[in-house]
C-alpha cells in the first residue's frame, strides 16, 4: 500500500511547515505521519509537499495505485476502514473537505463518498495545542494497547496510576503524576527530575527531560530530546528544543532546535480578555483565532535571550534571534535579529553556524540538505523582513 500525504492546510500551518511537511508535525505523542503508520503498518509513505522539501528530505513516490491522504487529518479506526474500502478514483469527504482518495496519479475523481463523522484536523497553527488534550488521549490508546508499563517508582505520588504508562529506561524521582483528567505517557530513556508536578494529559517523548521543580499542566507535550523547566501549560514542543529554566509557557507551540532563555515568559491572555489574533502568512495580516488563550508560535531554529517577554499571540518565524528588554513585536519574520527596539536581518552564514553547533550537541550533523532547506526559507521570507 502506497500512501501519499497531501497538504491543503500547509500555508495555515506556517512557520512550522517552512522546514517540514505537515505530516511531520507533532500533536499528541506522535507526529501525524506516525499516527497513520501505526494504523497502516504495511504501508509505504511519501509526501506531496513543497518542491524544495521533496528535493531534500521528503521525496514523492507515486506507484500505479496510491492512497492520497490529507496530512492534517487525525486517523481513527472508522476512518481507516473507510479508506481501505476505497476503490480506484473514489474520494472520501466530510462537508466537502477532501480527506482521502485512491488514484494512480493526481487524476480526476469519479466517485465522491461523504462521511458523517467529522475527523479531527490541524487547520491552523493554534490547533496544534488546542487539540493536544484529545490527541494525547488518542495516541496513548494507540501506543499502549496490549502493552505493560514499567513500574511506577514507590517514591512517586501517582494518582490514577492505571492511566500512567512508563517506557523502558525512563527515570522518575519523587514528584507527582496526576492522571485524573487524562493519561500520562513517559517515553523511553526520558527523565522526570526531583519535585516535578505533572497533570495529564501529558506526553514526555523519548530522551526528553523535565527539570527539577517543574509545574506541567494539562495538554502538554514535550518532544524528543527536549529539556523543560518552570511552568508549562497546554503547549507542544516539537522536539530537540529547550526551555530549561523558570518562566511561563502557555497555549503555545515551539518548533525544533529552539531555545528559550532563562525567565522567558509568554502572555496567553489579553488584558481585556478579547480573542487573540495571530499573524497569518497566507493573508499576510492578522487573523482572529477565536481563542481567549493563545501564546507563542515559534518556528524551528529560533532562539530568545534571558528575560524575554512575548506578548499574547506572538508568531516567530524560522531562525530568528530575539533579545533585550521590553516586548518585541507580535510578528517576527524568519531570520530576524533584535528585539523591542527593532530588527535587522540575521545573516544566513551566522544562522547556519549556530545551527551546526546546536545540532552537534545532540550528535546530529547539520548537512547540505539542512542548509538547502534553510536557504530556501531565507529567500521565501525575505519580503516579510522588509516591512
Amino acid at each position: 500500500m502506497n500512501i501519499v500525504f497531501t497538504e491543503p492546510y500547509r500555508n495555515q500551518l506556517l512557520p512550522f511547515t517552512y522546514t517540514k511537511p505537515v505530516s511531520e508535525l507533532r500533536c499528541g505523542i506522535l507526529k501525524m505521519r506516525e499516527k497513520w503508520e501505526k494504523l497502516f503498518p504495511e504501508a509505504r509513505v511519501s509526501h506531496n509537499t513543497e518542491q524544495y522539501l521533496q528535493d531534500t528530505r521528503w521525496p514523492l513516490n507515486l506507484e500505479k495505485d496510491n492512497y492520497f491522504i490529507n496530512a492534517s487529518v487525525f486517523p481513527n479506526h472508522n476512518l481507516v476502514k473507510e479508506i481501505k474500502n476505497l476503490q480506484p478514483k473514489d474520494a472520501l469527504f466530510h462537508n466537502n473537505i477532501l480527506l482521502a482518495y485512491r488514484s494512480a496519479d493526481f487524476e480526476k475523481i469519479e466517485r465522491k463518498i461523504e462521511i458523517d463523522d467529522e475527523p479531527m484536523m490541524l487547520k491552523n497553527t493554534w490547533y496544534i495545542f488546542a487539540l493536544n488534550h484529545k490527541a494525547i488521549e488518542m495516541d496513548f490508546e494507540l501506543i499502549t494497547e496490549g502493552r505493560q508499563s514499567e513500574n511506577i517508582p514507590e517514591h512517586v505520588l501517582a494518582i490514577n496510576p492505571d492511566r500512567i504508562f512508563i517506557e523502558p529506561g525512563a527515570k522518575l524521582i519523587n514528584g507527582t503524576l496526576n492522571a485524573t483528567d487524562g493519561p500520562i505517557y513517559i517515553g523511553k530513556d526520558s527523565e522526570v527530575m526531583e519535585s516535578s508536578n505533572i497533570r495529564g494529559p501529558f506526553a514526555l517523548c523519548e530522551h526528553a527531560t523535565v527539570k527539577m521543580g517543574a509545574k506541567i499542566y494539562t495538554g502538554t507535550t514535550i518532544g524528543p530530546h527536549s529539556k523543560v523547566g518552570g511552568e508549562v501549560s497546554n503547549s507542544v514542543i516539537q522536539g530537540y528544543s529547550n526551555k530549561g529554566h523558570d518562566g511561563f509557557l502557555g497555549n503555545s507551540v515551539i518548533g525544533e532546535w529552539c531555545n528559550l532563555g532563562a525567565d522567558t515568559n509568554t502572555s496567553n491572555l489579553k488584558n481585556n480578555y478579547a480573542s487573540v489574533k495571530l499573524w497569518d502568512y497566507e493573508k499576510e495580516g492578522f487573523k482572529d483565532t477565536g481563542l481567549q488563550f493563545c501564546g507563542l508560535m515559534m518556528g524551528d531554529h529560533s532562539k530568545c535571550g534571558i528575560n524575554t517577554m512575548f506578548n499574547t499571540g506572538t508568531v516567530v518565524g524560522v531562525s530568528a534571534n530575539i533579545y533585550g528588554s521590553g516586548f518585541p513585536r507580535n510578528f517576527i519574520p524568519s531570520f530576524s535579529w533584535g528585539g523591542s527596539s527593532g530588527f535587522i536581518t540575521y545573516k544566513f552564514s551566522k544562522a547556519t553556524e549556530v545551527a551546526k553547533v546546536v545540532m552537534k550537541r545532540r550528535d546530529i550533523d547539520f548537512n547540505e540538505k539542512d542548509e538547502a532547506i534553510l536557504n530556501q526559507v531565507f529567500e521565501l521570507t525575505q519580503k516579510f523582513r522588509k516591512r
